[in-house]
């Protein structure tokens, strides 16, 4: 959901974008100010009293001094009965981290995974990206970056019941060892965690600490039925758009049809007349518009009050992008030299032996999240609490103090289990947190002092902005018989995503936004001139999950196809040809899915292809070998095998999980209707019967084998999405004899 970037400079960088989003220019804030605007720090102290001591980000603190993100008590409650609860440093939407956390942190722990129970975090600074330093839930990184912090707290926690159990015992530590929630002495007696919380806790917190040996693990690498499963097949489970508190009211917003436009004239007075309406209340948005908030007893009397508004709005002074015209626009574009990413020779495409011309064409892509967007807001005097289900927990708080007018560390941000985001939780502007604290902050001066549920409908959250990029990539490619390249010229055109974001200043390098080009080349040794294009659009874009994979893992893997079919070439035996001796991984994987799926040993049913893509996208990589056919002139996927190389997986259950769902996601790219299209400034698409998702008829059966490692693990919130859609489509291509070069598939 983020790009594979550098998060380095992300402190600085966010702090410059923070203060660029204030209404004033301000100075530079020290470093101890600003990571109370972005961690709103003091809260950390006022939650977590013992936090105090390692809150210090002075130059003359002690070196050995444990930071936040190492503190067991901001993470881990031992309740009497032995119940352990931990605490998620990111927010929950599906991807499993509610239960994978947990898992690595019960192992170092020695705990009674049936007594493991788990919360979502806070904007406290403890819940950082220990790697990134900001609260981030993105770029499929949780378990990557916390794998060490969470076997580390679960460390430190069992040394200090070790050592309260010595106390108690008044025996060596060193005799003393644990298991499934227990402390064991030689000679028979046993206490249980929770005998020994409480004392274990008033301990000094261990600063070194050794950790298992995975050959020793026994809930790390276990396929684990997940934490949250039963509320969710239940129907129990809680998520932001449930969230209510007492009093509480609700706001829906009319945004402007074209993006960035404002209002031109206002009659409420319809609405004002609808019963349980409240307030009705103009708006500053996101991107310089205006709005219409509504502010109503509930969700129904709310809307029915925006139905009745009269609103003609000023779209004069904003660009009305319409999908046709701009799609020429970027033809026009590609045909004119531009930044280079790679440069090399290409001289040999004027004598190549064999040689193709393509040109792919990618549209906008919405979100689409189960859940749409919504924020719960309580203001007083001298605090704000906010409920939300953020992909930044941080950036959202610093965002509404700035809104509100507090100081950062007067609001908190309570993180909400989420259904779905793909991305659309975390934009750099914090636009839902800022739009909810604007109804909030115009209500309190309207008389209403209640909080308020901010809501998005189905057509808010399609309408409302911020999709995948729409792209076009143009390639000519000079080859020999054998299949070599010996010069690829290659142009990509689209809008990019990071510049306006906290990550522009080190990763648009040259005029390149290193998120459009991901995924291009790698991992094959390819004579590339890479050139690109960013026009400027007036459509709000945004990482959408796998980001720039989703379009240049689609180009490569089809245009390699077109190789090996020109060429007689067997599909994966040209594949492993190129990875030569380097990038084991990827063969690995690829050689699983040929294993597994039986392509090359078994016979397909008649009308069937076979169709093979394999990609790496954050430091994970994914081959799929699929079955495909084409019934009607629609195309259908039957099978899917994946081979997945992520290191060593904490939960395979998850891992198997995030794959199929990531490969239903790229199957639904496929599929007619797919697109966000714009005419006259105006989202043409406004819910599900417009844009199109896979439904069950059109999943297929899936069979997903790991490659067995005891590396430390990588991502897999995203890898499983990219290279799904090039599968499915060189199958189509076999089939066809025509390669498919545009998203969706178009068959005629």
């Amino acid at each position: 959901m983020l790009p594979n970037i550098d998060y380095s400079e992300l402190p600085r960088a966010l702090q410059h974008m923070l203060e660029r989003g204030r209404s004033t220019p301000v100075q530079a804030l020290p470093r101890r100010s600003f990571l109370k605007l972005t961690g709103t720090l003091g809260l950390a102290v006022g939650i977590f009293p013992h936090l105090a001591a390692a809150q210090s980000t002075d130059a003359g603190e002690a070196p050995t001094a444990l930071k936040p993100t190492e503190q067991p008590s901001a993470f881990v409650q031992i309740a009497p009965n032995g119940e352990v609860m931990v605490t998620i440093n990111r927010l929950e939407f599906g991807q499993g981290v509610q239960t994978a956390l947990p898992m690595i942190l019960a192992e170092e722990l020695d705990a009674d995974w049936n007594l493991v129970r788990s919360q979502l975090g806070t904007n406290d600074m403890a819940y950082v990206d220990p790697l990134f330093g900001m609260h981030l839930t993105g770029g499929s990184n949780t378990i990557k970056n916390s794998f060490t912090q969470y076997r580390e707290l679960g460390a430190r926690v069992r040394a200090m019941l070790l050592a309260a159990a010595a106390d108690r015992w008044n025996v060596d530590v060193s005799a003393l060892r644990t298991e499934a929630g227990v402390v064991l002495a030689p000679d028979g007696r046993k206490l249980g965690y929770g005998e020994l919380s409480e004392a274990a806790m008033a301990l000094p917190v261990p600063q070194k600490i050794a950790l298992k040996d995975p050959k020793d693990f026994r809930i790390i690498g276990q396929p684990t039925q997940r934490l949250d499963a039963q509320a969710k097949s239940s129907g129990q489970q809680s998520f932001g758009i449930d969230f209510k508190l007492p009093g509480q009211l609700t706001a829906v917003v009319a945004r402007p049809p074209v993006f960035g436009a404002k209002i031109a004239s206002l009659d409420d007075s319809a609405a004002r007349s609808v019963k349980g309406v409240k307030a009705v209340l103009r708006v500053p948005l996101d991107r310089g518009a205006e709005g219409v908030a509504v502010v109503a007893d509930g969700y129904w009397q709310a809307s029915q009050g925006r139905d009745a508004l009269k609103v003609e709005w000023d779209t004069s002074a904003v660009e009305k992008v319409d999908s046709e015209k701009q799609l020429a626009q970027f033809r026009e574009i590609a045909n004119h030299p531009g930044p280079r990413q790679f440069d090399a020779d290409m001289a040999p495409l004027e004598t190549a032996p064999l040689s193709l011309e393509a040109e792919f064409v990618f549209p906008y892509l919405a979100h689409a999240a189960m859940e749409p967007l919504n924020c719960t807001v309580r203001l007083s005097d001298d605090r704000a609490e906010i409920w939300m289900g953020s992909q930044s927990a941080g950036l959202d708080a610093g965002v509404a103090a700035n809104v509100l007018g507090l100081k950062p560390e007067q609001v908190v941000v309570n993180v909400q289990t989420s259904g779905g985001g793909f991305g659309r939780r975390f934009s750099s502007s914090s636009d839902t947190a800022m739009e909810a604290c604007q109804v909030v902050k115009a209500a309190r001066a309207a008389g209403l002092n209640a909080p308020v549920r901010m809501l998005w409908s189905r057509e808010d959250d399609m309408r409302g902005g911020y999709y995948r990029p729409t792209h076009l990539h143009r390639a000519r490619i000079g080859f020999d018989k054998e299949g070599n390249v010996l010069a690829w010229d290659h142009t990509i055109v689209g809008q990019s995503i990071l510049t306006g974001t906290v990550f522009e200043k080190f990763q648009v390098k040259d005029g390149i936004d290193a998120a459009t080009t991901e995924g291009m080349r790698s991992p094959y040794p390819l004579p590339m001139r890479l050139t690109v294009h960013h026009p400027v659009a007036n459509v709000p874009v945004l990482w959408w999950r796998s980001v720039g994979s989703t379009h240049t893992a689609f180009v490569m893997e089809t245009l390699l196809d077109d190789i090996a079919r020109a060429t007689d070439q067997d599909p994966v035996a040209y594949r492993m040809k190129m990875f030569g001796n380097e990038h084991p991984r990827h063969r690995d994987a690829l050689q699983l899915a040929v294993d597994k799926s039986g392509y090359g040993s078994r016979t397909l049913a008649e009308g069937r292809a076979w169709g093979v893509a394999v990609h790496e996208s954050f430091s994970s990589v994914v081959a799929y070998v699929v079955e495909a056919s084409v019934i009607d002139g629609q195309p259908k996927l039957h099978r899917v095998t994946a081979g997945v190389h992520c290191n060593l997986a904490v939960n395979p259950r998850t891992v198997d999980a995030q794959v199929q769902g990531a490969a239903i996601m790229g199957l639904s790219t496929c599929l007619a209707g797919s697109e966000i299209t714009l005419k006259d400034g105006v989202v043409e698409q406004s819910n599900f019967s417009e844009f199109t998702v896979a439904r069950i008829t059109d999943v297929p059966e899936f069979d997903v084998s790991i490659v067995p490692s005891a590396d430390a693990p990588t991502g897999m919130g995203e890898p499983g999405l990219p290279p799904l859609a090039p599968a499915f489509a060189n199958a189509i291509s076999r089939l066809t004899g025509k390669p498919v070069r545009q998203m969706p598939f178009n068959l005629a």
